[in-house]
């Protein structure tokens, strides 16, 4: 089991500022290949302030399609993750759906994950994701990381957005993280500040239940 948890973070965009707190994803390996994901945030109106709503939900299987460098075998990474998007708690979103291509490559000097996502979103429009993450060495205790994505969600908006951050590993199973997100969203801008952590432990309900894998699916 492998949970990466936001505790608290702040969001400002054209509607006003947000609390985000708690945002989770949580992962399960169900066999050295295959893992469950669930995720989702609680958003709440600080300025104007409004009611308390658990947003960007979902669940999804992610498979390792071709085992690479960070499976500490040689060349590419190749996974996909599947899977579906719940709605809002409040509002009038409805159920969506995502299919995404992930390809990760480790050298001695970093990580680079290449993310091409297609979906059809809670509001049933058609949604095209392409992002990249470049990750300092992973044998540094203090490594770099910077995001940048497009997303396109037909009839709607665009998103241009770019990610720059910190990640400090404790050890294997635990590690923080604190970034800045600055985006412009249907050309107005979305400010974000991250802080975090990702840990993991050992967990089965089934005797022989492999251990979770290192999967080239960068969180978004």
């Amino acid at each position: 089991m492998e949970i990466e948890l936001q505790p608290s973070g702040r969001l400002r965009d054209q509607s006003g500022t947000s609390l985000i707190a708690p945002a989770a994803v949580i992962n399960y390996g169900l066999t050295e290949d295959w893992e469950a994901v669930f995720e989702g945030q609680e958003q709440t109106p600080l300025s104007p302030s409004g009611p308390t709503t658990l947003t960007a939900a979902g669940a999804f299987l992610k498979h390792v399609v071709v085992p690479g460098s960070l499976q500490d075998k040689t060349g590419p990474s190749i996974a996909t993750e599947f899977g579906v998007l719940l709605p809002d708690s409040t509002g009038s979103s409805g159920v969506g759906a995502s299919f995404a291509t992930i390809v990760s490559q480790r050298w001695d000097w970093g990580t680079v994950h290449l993310n091409a996502e297609t979906a059809v979103t809670r509001d049933h429009h058609g949604d095209v994701f392409l992002g990249a993450i470049i990750e300092g060495p992973s044998t540094w205790t203090v490594r770099p990381v910077a995001e940048l994505f497009y997303e396109n969600e037909f009839g709607k908006q665009e998103t241009v957005s770019g990610l720059v951050g910190l990640i400090y590993r404790v050890r294997d199973d635990l590690s923080f993280d604190v970034a800045f997100r600055h985006a412009l969203t249907g050309g107005h801008p979305v400010n974000e500040v991250r802080a975090g952590l990702t840990f993991g432990f050992p967990l089965s309900f089934f005797e022989g239940h492999a251990a979770r894998q290192s999967s080239p699916m960068p969180s978004r």
